[in-house]
């Protein structure tokens, strides 16, 4: 067991936790340039956002399971160029359609380093060593809805939409060396026995876990909320008269947000333990949540900063519950913890994926739908966190009968 990651690791770490994301959010600011281009609807060049999500979706079933067979490096390696050639079919797309279909086969190749960099986290450090690691690491992931959008308008304006495209392929070889260059951190023990045997054991192990299944329900309610702001804020913001740039722009707070949210979170892990500080991030988001709805209903706003602001509130949030919940969901399981973390993401995707695709099918219900898709994840965030406090009741009491 790994007792520190050095600063090459912990790069590595970030790109591949990105990766997804940059491959979400640099198209952003290309979308009405491309639904020109390929003379098609907004609610589908939306769904070229939601078709991602499900093959993330998808994808991460899959190789949790086949990591902990086959080891973490060799399946990294088989996905990074299953990405690399679905990003540049993205690119040569000649209609919206075989847009659709390269961009769900590119989500299959890329929700790999969400699975992976997470079970390896598990399979190296332990308590709150793990929880550090995930904390550092998360909110860097932050960085790609400021920084991933500023570079796509940039590249857009200058060299096209398909040039976006283009330019991932470059970080998907940089991913491959870099995973070469890593040990191996799979246990050889979990590349024999029965495949369908150990996976109906592992699932339902992971189903019956009320401290699994109430952490991933409220990662994935947090997420899917994210989600359904960035699906819709370019419509949004076109119709409101803001131009790509601006749009691009508009990441910026957010990031911010979520930035202090995540090492605000790491600096009072030192301090309080996750469980308490919970409760209190839950809060927040939920507030910042129904003061988005409320603003919306009452005064349509014309401009994107009434939203914007308490959005931010919720990316601090958000950088704070990811860390936590991540962990909290995985520790139980190093066993499977590459099958315990494609499970956890594909249920999170799943809900980015519905969020998405319901903002995207009411598209020209503008901020309307995205305020009330923000507001309906609330509801999952209270029945995962019922979920925790039942665990935590059940764990105090297993505990009490043990020392009695």
């Amino acid at each position: 067991m790994t007792t520190k990651p050095t600063p090459v690791t912990l790069a590595w770490f970030a790109l591949l936790s990105m990766l997804g994301f940059l491959a979400t959010d640099m198209y952003l600011p290309a979308f009405t340039a491309m639904q020109a281009d390929l003379n098609t609807s907004s609610s589908l060049i939306g769904m070229t956002l939601g078709i991602f999500l499900l093959g993330m979706a998808i994808g991460q079933l899959i190789y949790g399971p086949l990591s902990d067979r086959l080891g973490r490096k060799k399946v990294l390696l088989g996905a990074m160029l299953l990405f690399s050639l679905a990003t540049l079919g993205c690119a040569m797309a000649p209609n919206v359609e075989t847009l659709l279909a390269f961009r769900f086969l590119q989500a299959l190749g890329a929700c790999s380093a969400t699975v992976l960099w997470q079970a390896i986290v598990v399979d190296r450090y332990e308590g709150k060593l793990a929880e550090k690691v995930f904390a550092t690491i998360m909110p860097l992931v932050a960085l790609s809805p400021a920084l991933a959008p500023l570079v796509g308008a940039a590249i857009q304006s200058h060299l096209g939409w398909r040039a976006i495209f283009l330019s991932l392929i470059a970080l998907g070889a940089i991913l491959a060396l870099m995973t070469t260059l890593q040990p191996e951190s799979a246990r050889g023990d979990k590349k024999q026995g029965n495949v369908l045997s150990e996976l109906a054991i592992n699932y339902t192990s992971l189903l019956k876990s009320k401290k699994f299944m109430g952490n991933m329900l409220i990662f994935a309610a947090c997420s899917a909320a994210f989600f359904a702001y960035l699906t819709g804020s370019p419509f949004i913001m076109s119709a409101m008269g803001y131009s790509s740039e601006d749009i691009g722009l508009s990441y910026v707070p957010q990031t911010i947000a979520f930035l202090v949210g995540g090492y605000g979170c790491r600096a009072l892990l030192s301090r309080m333990e996750g469980k308490k500080l919970l409760p209190w991030l839950l809060k927040l988001f939920i507030g910042s949540a129904l003061v988005i709805l409320l603003v919306t209903v009452q005064h349509q706003p014309d401009s994107i900063w009434p939203i914007l602001v308490p959005f931010c509130f919720i990316a601090v949030a958000n950088g704070a519950i990811y860390p936590i919940v991540i962990s909290k969901a995985l520790e139980d399981f190093k066993h499977c913890s590459a099958t315990a973390a494609g499970l956890m993401n594909f249920l999170q995707t799943l809900g980015c994926f519905t969020a998405s695709s319901v903002v995207a099918a009411f598209a020209d219900q503008g901020l309307s739908i995205v305020a009330f898709s923000i507001a309906g994840t609330c509801v999952f965030v209270l029945i995962g966190f019922s979920f925790v406090v039942s665990s935590q009741r059940q764990q105090l009491v297993e505990a009490q009968s043990t020392s009695n």
